[in-house]
């Protein structure tokens, strides 16, 4: 009999890899580049504030810096955006003793002129510095605003009388304000907003001034903007390349990592958006 014979396996040829025009190398340097190309478009735009840091700002003794030199040149630059605008800050317990005889310009250079102060959150807590801050922002002709933490599970109309035993409004003092950045955990969207309203009417029925309502851009436009239309907003956005503040803003929170003598640590920088003259017209008459 004829043993059978073994046949050889078929030899497989490894797909070849169709050669493109551009390679691996070519897209890791066309990366680089970019990412090259991106730095210097940054530091070509921040030019006059970069030189601003590492020279004038640089031979100061900053021995707790709040920024890194990229953050400092972007407030250096925002408020640079706006000679006719009118700056200011915010602050509350969390800010500490504040020395507010230094408290008076921002990054060395920006003069401050108003500024909001915390004085009360939820329906009972009244912050520990509202009464000494409010004093002496006075005192050293800051132009202040109080504004209130809202807290989204609480009674709204609580809320309201809470910040108005705490606060007593001055002619030249701004409107007073709601700050609403949470969502409630034990109510729908829309029952948060009755609660808003009924905050914000009880408010301005006491001190006869339509009230500011304060919220990051994000809140704003999820939950504000077309049912609180009637209402002048206090906006915060800290996006790094935004850099000009918007018409619908009157006030725009734009960094909280900005440096003011007499306070310690990292503080709030808000822009108005109008002159000072404009801002005379907005206190209470």
């Amino acid at each position: 009999m004829r043993k059978p014979t073994k046949r050889k396996p078929a030899i497989r040829k490894k797909p070849t890899k169709k050669k493109t025009f551009f390679g691996k190398r070519f897209y890791t340097l066309l990366g680089v580049v970019l990412f090259l190309v991106a730095i210097a478009f940054t530091a070509y735009h921040y030019r006059d504030a970069l030189a601003y840091y590492f020279s004038f700002r640089s031979k100061h003794d900053l021995k707790t810096p709040n920024t890194t030199k990229i953050e400092g040149a972007r407030i250096f630059q925002v408020l640079s955006n706006h000679p006719n605008k009118v700056f200011g800050f915010d602050v509350s317990e969390y800010q500490g003793t504040i020395n507010w005889e230094e408290a008076k310009i921002v990054e060395d250079t920006f003069q401050l002129n108003f500024v909001f102060i915390r004085a009360t959150a939820g329906n009972d807590k009244v912050d520990a510095k509202f009464e000494s801050n409010w004093a002496q922002a006075k005192e050293n002709g800051i132009i202040r605003g109080a504004y209130h933490y809202y807290r989204p599970n609480e009674n709204s109309i609580e809320q309201a009388e809470n910040f108005i035993k705490t606060v007593r409004l001055k002619k030249g003092d701004l409107p007073p304000i709601l700050d609403i950045e949470n969502l409630p955990k034990k109510q729908s969207i829309d029952s948060l907003k009755v609660g808003l309203r009924r905050w914000l009417t009880k408010v301005e029925k006491h001190y006869k001034v339509k009230p500011i309502i304060y919220s990051g851009e994000s809140y704003y436009k999820d939950f504000l903007e077309k049912e609180f239309k009637d209402y002048y907003f206090w906006i915060a956005n800290y996006n790094f390349f935004v850099e000009e503040i918007k018409d619908h803003w009157l006030f725009w929170q734009f960094t909280e990592k900005a440096t003011v003598p007499g306070i310690k640590g990292p503080v709030d920088v808000n822009i108005y958006n109008g002159t000072p003259k404009m801002l005379d017209y907005l206190v209470i008459q």
